[in-house]
């Protein structure tokens, strides 16, 4: 059976000249001002007239908008853009109907991320120069890596972050990857905060702990910027320099988690984690700093498309499994498990580290579903069809006989 390539995007950083760097803030103002007006639109037909407004309607709005004098200056950037961002709205409100998202919020001058997406009829890509609408030079880009052989994009995203860097985006089909070969192997993840993983292997991976390695940085630079007056020159500046701080250790923590989860992906063929609430875990404010260094949210982003890419099979427990309290020796259950607890011996005379033994019993818990199905929820589509992932609610009366030695 074919499966189509998988879409992935190549990010690069690009240095733009004065002229481009003025068209695009001008193209990322209009997308946030069209943004924010059709979404002000369709709110207001909902709570008047109890009127669901589609992308059709917001696109004709568009067209009307352009054509008064307050409004002239959105013919002066490419339409794409903005007819992207309708599209892009017209995503977070079926996000919305469906339940997944919250429902959608007006973009921010000063807080949202600055970004304009154009499709084939917006650039041209020709022997690797990249040239956007309303643009007559190429751009300058850094080609850190190079795009996947014969293969155009069709999407690009320019972006602003808020430390002033220029990135684009290129969307590619990449027939590189794909399923790797059969891998015997399954392991268990635990996800923690001194070890930011640790495996049913044994093996524990530190946190490296990005964050507090430039906390004293960070700190000093926000005090500067406290004392800086509102709308000064200066307290421009040291806004830059609190975000460039706060770039690099978001840079250095993505690096680790890619590495990590690639060498996890390719090394095994089942992989399963635990089910964490994480927006819960960060109410605790004694460990919600650590816990937000972690990015655990993150590290099963990327578990999860490079499963799907990769042909692996994901397996989620729930969270309700008592995996802490479980002896994976013998499946005797206790009673209670302190969180400083992290070495205890069980009645059958086992003893176990705490994060490895929680290791051990998500892989069990995730074998016995990869093997029976058992409560398992329907599975979620993934590209190319290729790998699935799996999500278990363990009922008590199957903890004790997932923890069973399998022969």
């Amino acid at each position: 059976m074919t499966t189509s390539p998988v879409k992935r995007a190549y990010k690069f950083r690009f240095y733009p000249t004065d002229a481009q760097a003025a068209e695009l803030s001008r193209t990322f103002g209009c997308v946030r001002k069209v943004y924010n007006m059709a979404l002000a639109a369709r709110t207001e037909a909902w709570i008047l007239r109890q009127e669901r407004v589609g992308y059709n309607a917001t696109s004709a709005m568009l067209t009307q908008w352009k054509k008064s004098e307050e409004l002239a200056f959105l013919s002066e950037v490419s339409c794409v853009p903005l007819q992207q961002a309708l599209r892009h709205l017209q995503g977070a409100f079926s996000n919305f109907w469906q339940k997944r998202a919250r429902y959608p919020r007006f973009k921010s001058k000063k807080r949202s991320r600055d970004s304009a997406e154009y499709t084939t009829s917006a650039f041209r890509y020709r022997g690797g120069r990249l040239t956007l609408a309303k643009m007559a030079d190429p751009l300058d880009i850094v080609w850190s890596r190079p795009l996947p052989e014969g293969q155009s994009p069709s999407t690009v995203t320019v972006s602003r972050d808020a430390a002033g860097r220029w990135f684009v985006s290129l969307l590619c089909d990449d027939p590189a990857v794909g399923p790797l070969p059969a891998a015997g192997t399954a392991v268990g993840i635990d996800a923690g905060i001194i070890s930011l993983v640790t495996l049913s292997t044994g093996e524990k991976v530190t946190n490296p702990k990005h964050e507090r390695r430039d906390r004293e940085r960070l700190a000093r630079a926000q005090r500067e910027l406290s004392r800086k007056v509102q709308g000064s020159a200066n307290r421009e500046k040291a806004c830059g320099k609190v975000a460039r701080i706060h770039a690099r250790i978001a840079d250095r923590r993505r690096d680790f988690l890619h590495k990590l989860t690639t060498r996890l992906v390719r090394e095994n063929q089942t992989v399963v984690i635990e089910d964490l609430t994480v927006r819960n875990l960060l109410k605790n404010r004694t460990l919600a700093r650590a816990i937000s260094d972690a990015s655990w949210t993150e590290l099963r982003t990327m578990l999860t498309y490079r499963c799907a890419w990769y042909g692996r099979d994901l397996v989620i427990i729930d969270r309700r499994f008592p995996s802490s309290k479980l002896c994976s020796a013998c499946g005797a259950i206790r009673d209670t498990m302190p969180l400083n607890v992290r070495a205890w011996a069980c009645d059958c005379g086992a003893v176990h580290d705490r994060d490895v033994n929680v290791a051990r019993n998500i892989l069990t818990a995730g074998l016995a579903v990869a093997a029976g199905g058992d409560g398992v929820r329907p599975q979620r589509s993934t590209p190319g069809g290729q790998s699935s992932v799996k999500q278990e609610v363990v009922p008590p009366q199957r903890i004790r006989a997932a923890a069973q030695p399998r022969g």
